[in-house]
């Protein structure tokens, strides 16, 4: 505008040139005769100044993640009506509201989730036998070298089960209130199950990428050596295969039956057993929660004949469609923690209260995501050796050597 004006264009030439009214080229040319050239850098302001200050904010998520018991406080959760009283009360802060609690405490990562079990382990042998299966999920990755004895192929393995004819809790499609020419599926009452129960013996090829299955009336040891030699005809017989799995007792080798230890070592197989009470590391396991979503949530299936087909088409499913996205939600929500991760040696001197804990939690967060860098920047390790809790929530459990992140 100024340069047109100094082109000797009147203010209603310039202003159709420019697209837009007189008034705002009459003003732009006025600043620019009384301010010069610095009318004519954006004016920014910053808008407006936050209402909560970051140690206001801090103190909010550190006090959600506690327990209100802590606080002499008569009753076992934090909603957020008593949240928010509790920190006007205490000073935090002046006021707040509901929402803002909520957004102020999603934007920190903590949200209201429901209460899980955790198991920990007894086994002796735990971080030995955790980081064998570890190095052989690492292997199928491809995120470490390959070493002249490590196996030609990874697999897990494990039964689900058992398997009743009755009907599913699922959710479905349906008219709103009931509305509609056709009624809403409604679960049938089974006061009685005379049809007995099936198990299904699945085999997961890391690798590959691929899950296999048979169902099966009983699950003793002889139907896990007929499926484990369903496993083994599925690779050559001179390419070693390793196959982690629980510690059912079906899977192991007994004084008085040895069939399972003589089949293993006469085929080129190695059984790799998880720790006790450790089965989540199992990476089978999440591929239980796809088949249950898919093909029995919601169902009602007569016969087990019925109920083996649809078990069966799943499996040719999902080895055709391994990337569905709803698939790899439910597979990475189940999915093994990064918990199980962190090295040992990084919790044992977290656990210490040594600053090299701390610095080397923060160079693996940095490799793995930035996400997980900014869940370890938010802990400070005291000459006490605690751990402060920040924004995120850093449990440490001191028996099993491990974080959960």
């Amino acid at each position: 505008m100024v340069l047109l004006s100094a082109q000797a264009m009147d203010v209603a030439q310039i202003a159709k040139v420019t697209f837009t009214t007189p008034d705002r080229v009459r003003d732009v040319i006025h600043n620019f005769n009384t301010d010069g050239f610095e009318s004519l850098y954006p004016r920014y302001k910053g808008g407006r100044p936050p209402k909560f200050t970051g140690e206001q904010r801090a103190e909010m998520v550190r006090i959600a993640l506690t327990h209100p018991e802590d606080y002499e406080q008569p009753f076992s959760i934090w909603s957020l009506t008593k949240l928010a009283e509790y920190l006007v009360d205490k000073g935090v802060v002046e006021d707040i509201s509901h929402e803002q609690l909520r957004t102020i405490l999603r934007n920190n990562g903590v949200s209201f989730q429901r209460l899980k079990t955790w198991k920990e382990s007894k086994d002796p042998d735990y971080e030995a036998k955790k980081e064998r299966v570890l190095s052989l999920y690492r292997l199928a990755d491809g995120t470490r070298k390959r070493r002249h004895d490590d196996p030609d192929h990874v697999g897990c393995l494990d039964e689900f089960g058992p398997l009743n004819l009755q009907p599913h809790p699922g959710r479905q499609w349906a008219c709103e209130g009931g509305r509609g020419h056709l009624r809403r599926r409604r679960r049938r009452a089974t006061f009685t199950r005379p049809h007995g129960v099936r198990h299904l013996s699945a085999a997961y090829d890391l690798r590959a990428d691929r899950l296999y299955g048979h169902i099966k009336a009983r699950k003793r040891r002889g139907e896990f050596l007929a499926f484990l030699r369903y496993v083994r005809s599925l690779y050559p017989e001179h390419e070693r295969v390793a196959i982690i799995l629980d510690n059912f007792s079906p899977h192991l080798t007994t004084k008085t039956d040895t069939r399972v230890g003589e089949y293993t070592a006469a085929h080129n197989i190695e059984l790799v057993y998880v720790p006790s009470n450790a089965s989540w590391l199992n990476r089978i396991e999440p591929q239980f929660t796809g088949l249950r979503y898919f093909a029995l949530d919601g169902t009602d299936h007569p016969t087990h004949e019925a109920q083996g087909r649809a078990i069966r088409r799943y499996i040719a499913w999902r080895n055709r469609h391994p990337r569905d996205r709803r698939l790899c939600e439910l597979v990475k929500r189940q999915s093994l923690p990064d918990a199980v991760l962190v090295p040992a040696v990084i919790a044992d001197q977290i656990t210490a209260g040594k600053t090299a804990g701390l610095e080397r939690l923060r160079a693996w967060c940095r490799h793995r995501s930035p996400a997980r860098l900014r869940c370890a920047e938010s802990f400070q390790c005291t000459s006490l050796g605690r751990l402060e809790f920040g924004v995120a929530t850093l449990l440490l459990f001191v028996k099993q050597r491990s974080i959960t992140i």
